[in-house]
């Protein structure tokens, strides 16, 4: 899995995003590749530890993440 990030602590990273469940902007946001080749991104939240998973901008849940993880044998 390849990750790139946003950073907090360096000055204008922060990209306007909020929290959806507590509104805060003190977010962490990672852009992954799963193992199956998609595309994903992972937000946490550092307000109230709220997490969310989106692909190509709609929800997912964490039991699809789990599937797109998984190697095939």
């Amino acid at each position: 899995m390849s990750t790139s990030a946003t950073s907090l602590t360096r000055k204008g990273a922060r990209t306007g995003a909020t929290c959806a469940s507590c509104a805060s902007s003190r977010l962490t946001e990672l852009a992954m590749t799963l193992t199956d080749g998609s595309p994903v991104r992972f937000v946490s939240c550092h307000n109230c530890e709220h997490r969310t998973w989106s692909q190509d901008g709609d929800p997912m849940g964490f039991d699809a993440v789990l599937t797109k993880t998984r190697k095939n044998r």
